[in-house]
């Protein structure tokens, strides 16, 4: 599985979600509380994955995960 690393905002959800859909593995620079934290996406062909410095979020539809993408401010607006 490949892994590349983006920055929030430098790929649309659409851009995010294909690379998921195709195998890749994510792995966003988000500025948040006071630094700057790495959150790891994924999706296993079933579910998809948000694995945060603290939480291990699941999405079981590309809709969850769009939602979650968008209002987490990992991608740019389309």
């Amino acid at each position: 599985m490949a892994t590349q690393t983006i920055e929030a905002g430098e790929w649309t959800a659409a851009e995010i979600l294909d690379a998921l859909d195709s195998g890749q593995r994510l792995v966003v620079r988000v500025e948040m509380l006071g630094g700057t934290h790495e959150v790891t996406l994924r999706h296993d062909g079933t579910t998809y994955y948000c694995d945060t410095p603290t939480t291990l979020h699941k999405h079981r539809s590309v809709e969850e995960m769009r939602t979650c993408i968008e209002n987490m401010g990992y991608s740019r607006d389309a």
